[in-house]
């Protein structure tokens, strides 16, 4: 069973940074695009970046240009690094990757941006 944990959330000032993690284990043969999803308080959860194994990547409009993400395949490892962060980048943001046909996803990393 694939097992998705982040780390790296936190509390920052508005401008500031943060770099999420997500290690991928048990089960990684297969696995293919991976990203990060986020949910605001009274929010539906929404997209923030995904990244397929050729490296092909995808951003919300929202986080153009101050968000990247990243991946090191041979560690099955995903990053998602967060410049110029603004108060309403606060939520909770979690790690999902596809294995096959199935989606997986973390417990979730709370990032909190004050102003």
């Amino acid at each position: 069973q694939l097992q998705l944990v982040e780390s790296g959330g936190g509390l920052v000032q508005a401008g500031g940074s943060l770099r999420l993690s997500c290690a991928a284990s048990g089960g990684v043969f297969g696995l293919n695009t991976m990203g990060w999803y986020r949910q605001a308080p009274g929010k539906q959860r929404e997209l923030v970046a995904r990244i397929t194994t050729g490296g092909t990547t995808t951003y919300a409009d929202s986080v153009k240009g101050r968000f990247t993400i990243s991946r090191d395949n041979a560690k099955n490892l995903v990053y998602l690094q967060m410049n110029s962060l603004k108060p309403e980048d606060t939520a909770v943001y979690y790690c999902t990757a596809r294995r096959w046909l199935a989606d997986y996803w973390g417990q979730g990393t709370q990032v909190t941006v004050s102003s």
